[in-house]
């Protein structure tokens, strides 16, 4: 892509970084910030570095947060006893939007990939597991993305499980194979989550 200035050139290949923008959509987001007065871009900037400075993740459930504990850890309205398990904060964000949920996460922060070399201790599963052990906890909701990675997590975690008393369910499987949560429709997001199933591993007996 020929530009008239190397400036221009740097910004769009900085904006070109984000997920699903090409040079093209990063060219029209850069002549929008050209055009655009100089306290529009510096208001855009601040945000973006405050937001850097300011964010965390929650040391409990691995949740986007401003302090220790993340606003879901720390409402007195949330159900105590129940743990929505999910890939990223992604899917927090979208089982949030449902209203349909009104307990606690846990973030893994990826999933099981023997392919892509991540296993289980690359991602939050023992965190979990501690959780299980030391919280008053009794169901796990699995929501994971319905692909094989899905899969091999949900069925890790409820081997870890096994002779712990808590009860292991799954969203009922409204989201298409191989489909990700934070794509999925509120509506279709939300019944998947009240008709939630016992999860059950492959194979009848278990073994």
């Amino acid at each position: 892509m020929n530009l008239p200035s190397s400036a221009l050139e740097k910004v769009v290949e900085e904006l070109s970084r984000f997920p699903g923008i090409g040079k093209k959509s990063a060219l029209r987001m850069t002549l929008f910030l050209l055009r655009s007065d100089e306290q529009v871009v510096r208001s855009m900037t601040d945000a973006i570095l405050a937001m850097k400075e300011r964010t965390s993740f929650c040391s409990r459930c691995g949740n986007i947060t401003e302090e220790e504990l993340c606003r879901i850890c720390t409402s007195v309205n949330r159900r105590q006893d129940t743990i929505c398990v999910v890939r990223d904060f992604q899917d927090v964000i979208a089982i949030e939007n449902t209203s349909r949920y009104n307990g606690l996460y846990h973030v893994l922060g990826g999933l099981i990939s023997p392919m892509q070399g991540i296993g289980p201790s690359d991602i939050r599963i023992e965190q979990l597991l501690k959780r299980v052990e030391t919280e008053p906890i009794s169901e796990l909701i699995m929501a994971l993305s319905a692909n094989m990675e899905g899969e091999t997590t949900e069925f890790y975690i409820s081997r870890k499980l096994d002779s712990s008393k808590v009860q292991i369910s799954s969203i009922a499987r409204g989201i298409s194979v191989g489909g990700e949560l934070e794509y999925a429709d509120e509506i279709t997001l939300g019944r998947s989550i009240v008709n939630r199933v016992p999860y059950k591993i492959s194979g009848g007996d278990g073994s």
